[in-house]
């Protein structure tokens, strides 16, 4: 259980909060196509520890942050940095979050997120730390110096409508974890990116794979091509996709 500060937007009114919150009962983050705006808060939730999502958390609208500035740069944190940790199977809808977590969410296994916004992405936003197929259907992240999405668990990864500016990568395979392998499989559609690098930085020796279409990328590479270890050494950058193979692109414009 976590303690928060639930402000409501247009109000001068705080109240504490123990479990989820249940306001504004429509959602404002409901949209029918890739949008490059993030949409005006109901309110702000402040909590002072990750908030653990076992079944389905719908958000209503609300920006979601730590009490107080745990983003040091590129220090990679722990689960303690989050503000979502979502259980094997849980899903997350109608959130946005702050700049002061460090980890953004981690997903210990399967995971639906919809609708979620990044207003400032520190060390990473979404993170898969354990087996498991992940879906992003929608929602944005914007100032990712390092990675969107990185993907430490195999399984399969779908990004949908989804809006990404100013970022390092969207998606990262990890490249150096302790007992490293795949294949993990990446799909990515109807996705905009803007002003950054690859999409997808896979790694061919364990047979991961990025399909984009229907997606346009102003800057950077569709793909970056690596061979991983699981010895924590730096990867090794051996191509550029689409290679037709282990990185294929179909409707996908260099302009946005």
């Amino acid at each position: 259980m976590y303690s928060a500060t639930l402000l409501l937007a247009g109000s001068g009114m705080a109240m504490a909060a123990s479990q989820y919150f249940v306001a504004n009962t429509t959602s404002p983050l409901i949209a029918a196509a890739v949008t490059s705006t993030i949409p005006e808060p109901a309110g702000t939730s402040l909590s002072s520890e990750p908030i653990s999502v076992s079944g389905s958390f719908d958000g209503k609208g609300f920006l979601y942050d730590r009490d107080s500035v745990l983003c040091n740069d590129q220090q990679e944190g722990g689960d303690d940095d989050t503000i979502f940790l979502l259980e094997d199977g849980a899903s997350l809808s109608n959130v946005i979050i702050g700049p002061n977590q460090a980890e953004g969410i981690h997903c210990a296994g399967s995971c639906t997120l919809t609708n979620v916004w990044f207003q400032d992405v520190c060390e990473d936003a979404i993170s898969l730390k354990g087996d498991g197929d992940m879906t992003i259907s929608g929602g944005g992240a914007f100032h990712a110096s390092d990675k969107v999405i990185q993907l430490n668990g195999i399984g399969q990864l779908t990004v949908d409508n989804f809006y990404v500016e100013d970022y390092g990568k969207l998606v990262r395979s990890c490249g150096n974890c302790d007992g490293n392998g795949g294949p993990r499989n990446i799909e990515i559609s109807n996705v905009v990116a803007i002003d950054g690098g690859p999409l997808c930085g896979i790694n061919t020796n364990y047979g991961d794979t990025c399909d984009i279409v229907d997606s346009c990328q102003d800057s950077g590479e569709s793909c970056t091509l690596y061979t991983g270890n699981d010895t924590g050494d730096e990867p090794e950058e051996v191509g550029e996709g689409p290679d037709g193979k282990y990185c294929v692109t179909e409707n996908f414009k260099s302009s946005c």
